[in-house]
């Protein structure tokens, strides 16, 4: 497996090779530019299956790698390296890209190569990476990717109802009436649908979108009743808050 690694810090690059000769494969081979024009290059002659690329380059920034392939040319896995740009790991996460911190951390490095060995499909890189695109140009979050167990589907944020937990998973409740079993708790959700999303969080259990709430009813312990009839529990230490809310919409 050939990996192509972006970065204008030297030091980040030779950490990175290092960590990938603790693997001891013959098969697993690093090439590495200093700045994106060179990494582009040197992935269209190497043809690397997995490219880490740091996003905070001097030259050009690493999210416009996009502006040099065509959707259809992307038959590699792009992991992306940050020290923390919100906006950026909030578009890797909605849109189910992998993505690794700064400082980097040896772990987390294996963990994504092991990851692309075992679970490396073209097609669902490029429609991955094509979502993506199309949300860092418009800098709105119109989809989010939900990842079951044989891959990943995408539906519009404004589709989704409500989520509920259910221990380590999640189901995901459209407005068509679908339902969809995601393997990721609730409390993944909970960060990724907040702030300039119309999502809150009235029960421990239960994620919903505001726009649906049909009725507030205050009988048998506090309710919300949703347009698809649904009901969910609102947790007493919730409803000064969620009336406060319900007042602005």
């Amino acid at each position: 497996m050939k990996i192509v690694v972006i970065d204008d810090e030297p030091t980040a690059r030779s950490l990175i090779k290092n960590i990938v000769q603790r693997l001891e494969d013959d098969s697993v081979k690093v090439f590495e530019a200093a700045n994106l024009p060179e990494g582009v290059a040197l992935i269209k002659r190497v043809k690397p299956k997995l490219v880490l690329l740091d996003i905070e380059m001097p030259i050009q920034s690493g999210t416009e790698i996009f502006s040099y392939f065509n959707k259809d040319e992307i038959d590699f896995e792009l992991v992306f390296c940050t020290a923390y740009s919100e906006y950026a790991v909030k578009a890797f996460e909605m849109n189910a890209v992998d993505y690794i911190l700064k400082p980097i951390r040896p772990s987390r490095v294996l963990e994504v190569i092991e990851k692309v060995k075992k679970h490396y499909n073209q097609q669902e890189i490029q429609i991955r990476l094509q979502e993506l695109r199309e949300t860092l140009n418009s800098q709105k979050f119109r989809k989010i990717g939900l990842p079951v167990h044989d891959g990943i589907i995408f539906v519009s944020i404004d589709s989704i109802i409500r989520l509920e937990a259910d221990g380590m998973y999640t189901t995901v409740f459209q407005s068509d009436g679908e339902s969809i079993v995601v393997s990721k708790p609730l409390k993944f959700f909970s960060k990724l649908l907040e702030v300039g999303m119309p999502f809150y969080r009235p029960h421990r259990s239960h994620i919903i979108n505001m726009h649906f709430i049909k009725q507030f009813i205050k009988r048998d312990g506090n309710y919300i009743l949703l347009d698809n009839e649904h009901i969910v529990p609102l947790s007493k230490d919730k409803r000064e808050e969620f009336l406060l809310l319900i007042a602005e919409l």
